[in-house]
């Protein structure tokens, strides 16, 4: 089993954050992992994006020319990163910041209001943890505890007031999926969506 996950928006959406508790709840699970971020000059407002990697085997390389995953936080990503997920992988767009759809049949899309449901689980700056809990419906390798074990080991380190928010988060997502319809298959032309 290998899952390549490639994570994109604007520098201050947390994308970082969130290839960063994935590496760690991945490798708290036992997996191999990469973690590779990459943004621009700008602290705000620019581009950002990580590949988190993990895996039965050893990774041979921290990037990939195609994915299994994109979670899109902005349009520019989606346009730009939609071509690379492979065919049978999973497209999840912040549909909160994201006006038009993605319109790969290839791929499971999730189109999900990361904002709205960021703002229901007590505020609207951990819709990056919204997208992360989400991603739960379109793999089974890694389990909730350990995304949830992770936000406590890498948030916590320098805001622990932060970590409640950010789990409740996590949880928003994981039940918009199941709020959805069954669980996301992780190959076929599936289009969910809430709004």
């Amino acid at each position: 089993m290998i899952q390549r996950v490639l994570i994109a928006g604007f520098g201050g959406q947390g994308i970082l954050l969130i290839g960063q508790i994935l590496a760690d709840a991945a490798m708290k699970q036992g997996y191999h992992t990469t973690w590779f971020p990459s943004y621009g000059p700008e602290m705000r407002g620019g581009t950002a994006n990580c590949t988190t990697i993990f895996s039965d085997d050893e990774i041979g390389s921290p990037i990939s020319a195609m994915y299994d995953i994109l979670i899109a936080m902005n349009q520019p990503s989606l346009e730009k990163f939609a071509p690379v997920v492979r065919s049978g992988g999973a497209v999840l767009v912040n549909s909160s910041m994201v006006p038009i759809r993605c319109d790969r049949a290839d791929v499971t899309v999730l189109h999900v209001p990361a904002a709205d449901l960021a703002r229901q689980a007590g505020s609207e700056r951990v819709a990056n943890m919204v997208m992360l809990g989400t991603l739960l419906a379109v793999q089974d390798d890694l389990k909730q505890e350990w995304l949830e074990r992770a936000v406590a080991a890498v948030v916590g380190k320098k805001h622990a007031e932060l970590i409640e928010a950010n789990l409740a988060a996590i949880r928003a997502g994981a039940e918009f999926e199941e709020s959805i319809g069954q669980r996301a298959p992780s190959c076929g032309s599936t289009v969910l969506t809430a709004d």
